[in-house]
């Protein structure tokens, strides 16, 4: 009838135009928040002296050009006060030269904004039970995780050197755990791999897991990659597997601080070489060993974002040198942890890990010793906090073979301390 208003008739499941628009609008403020968020963090490590800011970035940058211009890329530095020379394998500095065609301002900011894409993914892939159980809130859920994560010691450091860390993180991540991955699985583990070496440790994981095929694939895609130098710098590619690769030097101090592998602390204890040798060597095949039975433990309980993580975990202290910008699997740890987020423990235990890797503990150390060389508590309390980073990967890789093995009969459910979630 005339002058009786017609009343509106919705269809079950379709969304009004407003209604669509709010996921469009949630995501829009969710990615200006984060932004707002981080750009303290990145304007702090790109405004930094033209010297000291991204300085890994220069040396791949340095090496690309070395290959363009025929130079000799194992013995060129970057310029001083820094000059550090080209520490990677061959097929790096042939990925690299597209760095040299562009300009060193351009470089820097494409680099970092590729950081923090690949974070994005990272975050996308090992928290996905989290943010399914945030629902509607997942974009606000997104954000947190993004900008905890981006100030991660870490990540952080990712930046502040320019490095590939998280690159490496988001290759081997997506290669495991991707259900039906459009390219032949192996084929980005095989690229870290070539890039940076210590990857290679995932090669073992997909064998022992029973993924022969990817594992060769891993292997074909690593050796083609490293054969192909051979072939476009021959002398270079000699100069790095009978040289450069044997010289740990070449990449730093290894005692240094911020060098969290078990060769690491073990060389800051000033102990005779043979000995550091030896012990070095009873270490890595214990922590390798359990670490790898952890993950296969892991993956068979079908907790594959913590069996990577433990993966991850071992490329670091395994390494001969794993800096603290090597620990970006500290991410998929604290993903393993919180899981969906639904439990206490396991938030608080997400938290504290987050907690730790976002503290610079490993400083924190360094400043107790400064301020009582003398006194053996400090010495003792001041060494310990020192290898903080590394002695909690160790302890994290143990703790969770510990608690997962057939003969364990206690509570299985989290601790902060391991990854099993049961």
């Amino acid at each position: 009838m005339r002058g009786k208003a017609r009343r509106r008739v919705t269809v079950p499941g379709r969304r009004t135009p407003i209604r669509r628009l709010l996921p469009v609008v949630a995501w829009t403020c969710a990615v200006l928040v984060t932004v707002a968020a981080i750009a303290p963090l990145v304007l702090h490590w790109l405004t930094n002296p033209d010297d000291q800011r991204l300085v890994d970035l220069a040396v791949y940058r340095e090496g690309g050009q070395s290959f363009l211009q025929g130079r000799a890329i194992y013995d060129y530095l970057t310029p001083a006060p820094q000059l550090l020379p080209f520490t990677y394998p061959p097929v790096a500095a042939l990925l690299a030269a597209p760095l040299a065609a562009l300009p060193w301002p351009v470089v820097q900011w494409l680099w970092t904004a590729g950081i923090f894409a690949c974070l994005a993914v990272v975050l996308a892939v090992a928290f996905r039970p989290f943010l399914r159980k945030a629902g509607q809130w997942r974009p606000a859920a997104f954000a947190v995780l993004f900008i905890a994560s981006a100030y991660l010691l870490p990540m952080q450091y990712q930046v502040r050197f320019g490095q590939v860390g998280i690159l490496l993180t988001m290759l081997c991540l997506l290669d495991c755990t991707i259900k039906a991955p459009w390219w032949p699985r192996g084929v980005l583990i095989g690229l870290a791999t070539a890039i940076k070496l210590t990857p290679g440790l995932f090669i073992i994981y997909l064998w022992i897991t029973g993924r022969r095929a990817a594992a060769a694939a891993a292997g074909v895609t690593t050796a083609m990659l490293m054969l192909i130098p051979f072939v476009v710098i021959p002398d270079d590619t000699a100069r790095f597997w009978f040289g450069a690769l044997l010289d740990s030097g070449r990449v730093g101090a290894n005692n240094a601080t911020t060098n969290q592998s078990i060769r690491g602390m073990l060389l800051r204890l000033y102990l005779d070489s043979g000995l550091t040798s030896i012990l070095w060597t009873i270490l890595v095949t214990v922590v390798g060993v359990i670490g790898f039975r952890a993950a296969h433990l892991l993956w068979s309980t079908r907790q594959e974002i913590a069996a990577v993580s433990v993966v991850g975990l071992l490329t670091a202290l395994l390494s001969p040198v794993g800096w603290i910008h090597h620990y970006t699997w500290i991410i998929l740890t604290i993903a393993a942890l919180l899981q969906d987020g639904t439990s206490a423990r396991r938030d608080l235990g997400a938290a504290s890990l987050w907690l730790a890797f976002t503290i610079p503990i490993p400083y924190l150390g360094v400043a107790v010793l400064a301020a009582q060389p003398t006194q053996v508590p400090a010495l003792v309390l001041g060494k310990i906090v020192q290898d903080g980073y590394g002695l909690i990967a160790v302890g994290l890789v143990v703790v969770t073979w510990w608690r997962l093995r057939p003969g364990f009969h206690g509570d299985r459910s989290v601790t902060s301390a391991g990854l099993t979630a049961y």
